[in-house]
């Protein structure tokens, strides 16, 4: 009886243990702020129709976009992209880099798989 006793105490235990797990991994995944979600979603609806029907899309794809990339790692790609667009040299910097094509690369990537489940 002693062993059921305890294998009944620690049960609750495991559950809450793991419970917390999964609360910290999707805390990790919910890194964006919710302007930047929103920002994202204006952006979205304004080139895919100013619908209901996009807004769906557009907020499943920043869903899927921030579950495959860090909010960091958002943040600079999308710096990358804006200043790449400023002329001249300072611009130059951010179009030739390797660090800024890899940001730039690795959100192509998550909007692509975005596209593919969302749209």
């Amino acid at each position: 009886m002693r062993p059921v006793a305890i294998l009944l105490w620690l049960c609750p235990l495991l559950f809450m243990t793991g419970a917390a797990n999964s609360l910290v991994r999707a805390d990790d995944l919910n890194d964006y702020p919710t302007s930047a979600r929103a920002d994202y979603v204006f952006g979205c609806m304004k080139a895919n129709g100013e619908t209901h029907h996009s807004l769906e899309r557009c907020s499943c794809s920043i869903d899927i976009i921030a579950s495959l990339l860090p909010y960091d790692r958002y943040v600079t790609a999308e710096t990358v992209l804006r200043m790449a667009q400023v002329q001249g040299n300072l611009g130059g910097q951010f179009r030739s880099t390797e660090q800024a094509r890899s940001a730039i690369d690795d959100l192509r990537r998550a909007q692509a798989e975005a596209e593919v489940r969302c749209f």
